[in-house]
């Protein structure tokens, strides 16, 4: 067998251990893990506060009363009083239709039923003294009898006579077109000189003091709605005034097509702000004071649909998964995953891994 490289093996190691060399160092294992460095962050302490549990709603204020008011005979318009954008009172004359004539003809109604009252006396005159004649023995059946069929003939054309008047009458005050009540004129479709049968729209009026906020509210949500509930919301037209209801009308049926569901609410609209068919953002106050779980937004990190937070506890981080629910200015409701106490990281989020290492920013949380 050779016996070179075993001498030169050997010598090698003997050149290692001389005088003048010193013990070697071992090198570090290429896999040992390296201690991380702690991350720093900020930190805040989750809190419980009571808050109303409300539904946001968007929706439509109608008018709570609105009529096309239509011509009720047939006539040429004589005069209008008002224009739209006028407010009138219930009652209120807003035009008339051929009045004069109506009046006539109901004073000529009137003048009718003098005369069937007088035959209806002389008539009735008459028949007392048949009645007396026959008694007598001096006038005949026959004359009695024509006597009586002429007062009840008489008496009949009394009542048509009336009711004649009645219906001229009635003319006369339908030939008065009236607001059925207290409204402002949205729009004013007939003017004097239009002729005009009964059914001919001639104004639109709507009661704008009371206005109806008409939403829809999902299917999920139909045994939290009761009549009473407060509704907060806000109009375009006024972005830092809030505007309240209270509900009132809740539809017994849900949409098969978007399954919701309609609900109302009254608004008073006193002054006058509020508009009819103005488009409304708002709430359904469902409970007040409900104790809710609020965390800081920088909190929350959402990513594909999922939100989740980390707890900091005993200088670590640790991811948890949690259901937010409505944003309230800088903080988030945390349905489900935190509880009142806890203390979450606000800052240096993306650098935070589950149980992260971490140093405190801020001495107290």
């Amino acid at each position: 067998m050779p016996r070179g490289p075993i001498l030169v093996a050997v010598s090698l190691a003997l050149a290692g251990c001389g005088p003048g060399s010193s013990s070697p160092t071992a090198a570090p294992h290429p896999s040992a893990a390296q201690p991380a460095a702690a991350v720093p962050i900020s930190v805040a302490r989750v809190e419980s506060i009571p808050v109303d549990r409300t539904l946001p709603v968007v929706g439509t204020l109608f008018a709570r009363d609105e009529a096309t008011l239509s011509a009720e005979v047939e006539g040429t318009v004589e005069k209008t009083f008002v224009e739209f954008g006028d407010r009138v009172r219930e009652g209120q004359e807003l035009a008339l239709v051929d009045t004069d004539s109506y009046a006539a003809l109901a004073a000529q109604a009137s003048a009718r039923v003098a005369q069937a009252k007088a035959a209806a006396v002389s008539a009735d005159h008459e028949l007392a003294r048949q009645q007396q004649l026959r008694s007598n023995g001096i006038a005949s059946p026959a004359d009695l009898d024509v006597a009586v069929a002429n007062a009840d003939q008489t008496r009949a054309a009394v009542k048509a006579a009336e009711a004649a008047e009645t219906v001229a009458r009635l003319n006369v005050s339908r030939s008065r077109v009236r607001a059925p009540f207290d409204a402002a004129v949205a729009e004013r479709i007939a003017s004097a000189g239009d002729f005009v049968r009964p059914g001919t729209p001639m104004f639109r009026v709507v009661n704008d003091k009371v206005l109806k906020f008409i939403v829809q509210a999902p299917e999920a949500n139909a045994p939290d709605i009761r009549k009473g509930q407060p509704l907060r919301f806000h109009v375009d037209a006024f972005p830092g005034r809030a505007f309240e209801g209270s509900v009132f009308l809740i539809s017994p049926q849900v949409s098969a097509a978007t399954r919701m569901f309609s609900l109302g609410a009254l608004v008073t609209n006193a002054d006058l702000a509020l508009k009819a068919n103005t488009f409304a953002r708002g709430e359904v106050v469902l409970e007040r004071n409900v104790p809710t779980v609020l965390a800081p937004l920088d909190a929350i990190v959402t990513s594909s649909g999922f939100s989740r937070v980390f707890v900091v506890s005993n200088n670590l981080a640790r991811s948890r998964d949690v259901v937010v629910g409505r944003i309230r200015k800088d903080r988030q409701e945390v349905l489900k995953g935190l509880v009142a106490g806890e203390v979450v990281a606000v800052s240096g989020l993306n650098k935070l891994r589950d149980g992260a290492a971490i140093t405190l920013r801020d001495a107290n949380p």
